[in-house]
């Protein structure tokens, strides 16, 4: 019998991101189907001496093979992150945020949602420019078809879950760029009249989500509000590293055509080939990645393992444990084998 695999695009980065492969090797190791690994270099060395030509392969196998995990990416010249969601028209990033059992936190309730963000377009669209001395001005721009993809993917996503959406702006003062996007979410909520959905001020969420966490789910919002809203929410379970992302371009119809998986945190110099490095985020962005190449046993196997792991307290130093990358990684992957063999 042919062994089943799946060609995952391996986007390689800066700091930390030599330790999270190795880490997300490992445990694939322990997979009973193959993960074959097409390398590409994105280190801020790499695009340094090869310009553009580093993204023209990286985009094409990322168009060919449709899934990829990308590690974190020093920005200099330009952000790695944008240069990709622009060529392979991202229009859709998915934050999942839960509160991690076993992780010391400010915050003593529970959290639970998902952050559904435009990937292109607001504020991040326009670098802006100098108008005379003491003026500085930017473009903000919304754009009809992202605000659909977002919103659709929020309502499906809501149904699976059993929760209610949420979409949210400053719709009373951006009348017209968030007022499209409200104008497109209450469009598509019409489409689903069977999922709770409401509108929010993106201030007052920020306060009721702190205040009243257990009333939300599932949130869709424009680029820079998800950007804030998600980095906020995983500070509240106890880290910026503890959150996976991933991003989604689309057919016409609403079909995923291309997917890329990664980690949230940044490339953590300091720490890079030390040992310290914490791969959970990365690892919760490899599981997504299974659900998403059809392998839901083999997603829940390894976010048990990995959340079973640091709930015992077998975890890196930075979440209260006593292992170093590669030791934490080991125990994941043995507790991953084993849900797996008692399936």
């Amino acid at each position: 019998m042919t062994e089943k695999q799946y060609t995952i695009v391996e986007l390689l980065g800066d700091g930390i991101s030599a330790e999270l492969s190795e880490s997300v090797h490992r445990v694939a190791e322990s997979l009973p189907f193959r993960l074959l690994f097409v390398p590409v270099d994105l280190s801020d060395e790499a695009r340094c001496a090869g310009g553009v030509q580093c993204y023209d392969e990286a985009v094409a196998l990322m168009l060919e093979h449709g899934t990829s995990i990308k590690y974190p990416t020093a920005t200099t010249r330009e952000s790695p992150n944008k240069v990709l969601r622009d060529r392979c028209k991202f229009a859709v990033i998915h934050r999942p945020v839960r509160t991690i059992p076993g992780i010391h936190t400010n915050f003593k309730q529970q959290l639970d949602i998902d952050v559904v963000r435009i990937a292109t377009g607001g504020t991040y669209e326009d670098a802006g420019r100098r108008v005379g001395p003491d003026t500085a001005v930017s473009l903000r721009v919304i754009s009809r078809g992202p605000c659909k993809h977002a919103s659709r993917f929020a309502f499906k996503l809501a149904m699976v879950r059993g929760t209610g959406v949420v979409s949210s702006s400053k719709w009373t003062i951006q009348k017209e760029t968030d007022g499209l996007f409200e104008e497109v979410a209450d469009r598509v909520a019409q489409d689903y009249p069977t999922v709770p959905y409401r509108r929010e001020l993106f201030d007052a969420l920020l306060a009721g989500l702190i205040m009243n966490p257990e009333r939300y789910g599932v949130i869709v919002t424009p680029n820079e509000y998800g950007d804030f809203l998600s980095d906020t929410a995983c500070g509240l379970i106890g880290s910026i590293g503890l959150g996976d992302s991933a991003s989604y371009a689309f057919d016409d119809d609403g079909n995923i055509t291309t997917a890329m998986f990664d980690p949230a945190g940044g490339t953590a110099p300091d720490i890079a080939g030390k040992d310290l490095a914490n791969p959970t985020a990365a690892l919760l962005a490899m599981a997504n990645m299974l659900r998403h190449l059809g392998e839901p046993a083999a997603a829940d196997a390894l976010k048990e393992g990995l959340l079973g792991a640091i709930a015992d307290g077998e975890c890196t130093r930075d979440i209260g444990g006593q292992l170093g990358t590669k030791a934490f990684t080991e125990v994941v992957a043995k507790r991953l084998e084993a849900s797996l063999a008692s399936a």
